[in-house]
Order: structure tokens, then C-alpha cells, then sequence
């Protein structure tokens, strides 16, 4: 087993062995030609790009430590340094895929901010389930895409694939609401789940020693990204995971303020707090007023 790093366009062009790229930083491939006879069972491949991949294939992809099936056709999301490792048995029935290098987007406010859509780093299992007609609008655009960069390159051509990209990624960000939306058992039990795990955190006598749970906690006891936790409950309940966790810990704290003769600080390190300043600055924002202060109007 060894790691293969792909850093750019055109070595991504030569580890697919199909030709040079027109464009240096973004190339649309199709996914269905590539050559996949070099590669060694058990390689992993660590690509320095943006990758969008929609397709079919007999086999499984590993992204991570999560393995998928694309055997219904989604569209996955990966970021760079990634680490991807395809079963080389699979095949590939059709599609495509999009790869973008850092610096094609780092270059431009506008291309910074696709960079920040939460898909980014959502895991495989977590991919986007798209609908024929769903599939028709994003493919319109990624013929675009490919046309632009596969002609002659002019002073207008970063701006108009930019354009394209923007509009792709939006599209994708509504279809996920979408999926958020119509997958309601699923969403609901999640929520179910999450909320009994944060229960239970809680219900801890004391917390000095497990300290304040973060998103990453919960998210790897649903086998979910921490990305993916918090849309579907901003979607669902409409706060994040932060937001719950901390409305949890102010709850808390407000039973111990009122119900014992702890100080603020003792009441911090119970709750996980190393200082008791970012206690008393959490608890300020989420209440509008100060432990002290609270304690005293009870």
C-alpha cells in the first residue's frame, strides 16, 4: 500500500491517462474513459484539489474510513488532501467529474466563497441523492463549464466559469436542502438520537473529566460528519450543534446556580470549563446577564 498525491491538473490528466488538460487549474473529465490498468490494489490517492464526482459504478469507493456504493448515481463532495481509495475491480458505468485547483478559486473573493459551502465536508454516506430532472440541470452547466474551458483561453474565461461554478453550487446547496427535507423519517430519528445522546452527556454529575462535548463528539457517535449533523438540525430545530450543546450547558448551569451554594468558579470546573472566564462569557451571551447576576435574582 502506498500513497499516491495528486497536487494538480495536469498530473490528475496523466494518472487518468487522458491527455493534457486546455486549462491549467479546472477540467471536467469524463469518468467513464479513464485508465485505470496502473493502479495497485490497495493504493490510496490524496488529491490537492476540489473534486465534485457524479456517478454509476459497479463497486466501492472508499473516502476516509466510509465506504460507499455508487450503484445509484450521487453526486460526493471532496475537499483537498482527502485520502480516496477506489476498489480497482470496480467499473465505472458513466459519469463525470469536475476538479478545481485551490489557486483557481483562492484567486477571487467570489471563488473563496465556494470553498465554504458545509458539503465540503460532509462524509461519502452523506452524498447528494439527486433526481433525473435535478440531474439534467446540473449536467446543462457542467457542459458549459467544459466548453469554456475547453476552448482558447481570453481575458473573459475566469469570470464566466467562475459564474458557472457559482450557479452549479447553488444548485447543489438547494438540492441538499432539498434532500434534508424530503428524507423525514431518516432526519427525524437522527434528531431523536442526537437529543438522548446530549441528554445523557449531560446527566453527568460532574464533567471535569469529560469536559465540554464538542460537535466532532457527537457526530462521530451518529456516524455522521460534523458538517452534515449540524445542517440537518439547523434545518430541523433551527439552531446548530453548537447552539444545542451550549443552550444544554446554560441549562445546567442554571440548575447548579440556583440549587447549590457552589461558587461561579467551582460551578465552571464542574461543567468542564478550564477557566472560568469563557464559563461566564458563554453563559452572558446566551442569557443576557452574568452567573452572578442570575444567582442573585433568584
Amino acid at each position: 500500500m502506498k500513497y499516491v498525491d495528486i497536487r494538480s491538473i495536469s498530473e490528475l490528466h496523466e494518472f487518468f491517462r487522458i491527455g493534457k488538460p486546455v486549462h491549467p487549474q479546472i477540467t471536467v473529465v469524463d469518468l467513464a474513459t479513464i485508465d485505470r490498468s496502473h493502479r495497485e490494489a490497495g493504493d490510496l490517492y490524496r488529491l490537492n484539489l476540489y473534486a465534485v464526482s457524479c456517478k454509476k459504478l459497479k463497486g466501492v469507493f472508499r473516502y476516509g474510513r466510509t465506504t460507499y456504493d455508487f450503484g445509484e448515481g450521487s453526486l460526493v463532495f471532496t475537499a483537498p488532501d482527502q485520502v480516496i481509495s477506489p476498489d480497482i475491480d470496480s467499473v465505472i458505468i458513466e459519469g463525470w467529474g469536475i476538479y478545481i485547483h485551490p489557486d483557481f478559486l483562492n484567486a477571487n473573493p467570489r471563488g473563496r466563497a465556494l470553498t465554504q459551502f458545509p458539503f465540503w465536508g460532509y462524509d461519502t454516506h452523506e452524498a447528494l441523492h439527486i433526481s433525473e430532472a435535478e440531474k439534467d440541470i446540473l449536467e446543462d452547466i457542467v457542459e458549459h463549464i467544459q466548453r469554456e474551458t475547453g476552448q482558447n483561453l481570453d481575458q473573459h474565461s475566469y469570470h464566466l466559469i467562475l459564474r458557472n461554478l457559482e450557479l452549479f453550487f447553488d444548485y447543489c446547496g438547494r438540492f441538499y436542502d432539498r434532500q434534508f427535507l424530503t428524507r423525514v423519517g431518516a432526519s427525524r430519528d437522527i434528531v431523536q438520537q442526537f437529543d438522548r445522546l446530549l441528554a445523557d452527556y449531560f446527566a453527568q454529575e460532574s464533567l471535569v473529566e469529560a469536559g465540554v462535548p464538542d460537535v466532532k463528539y457527537f457526530a462521530s457517535r451518529l456516524n455522521l460528519s460534523a458538517n452534515y449533523l449540524s445542517d440537518l438540525l439547523n434545518k430541523y430545530t433551527g439552531k446548530t450543534t453548537q447552539e444545542h450543546i451550549h443552550l444544554r450547558l446554560v441549562d445546567k448551569a442554571k440548575a447548579l446556580l440556583w440549587g447549590t451554594e457552589r461558587s461561579i468558579s467551582e460551578i465552571a470546573y464542574e461543567l468542564g470549563f478550564e477557566h472560568p472566564s469563557h464559563f461566564t462569557k458563554l453563559f452572558k451571551n446566551k442569557t443576557g446577564v452574568s452567573p452572578r447576576e442570575f444567582r442573585n435574582r433568584g
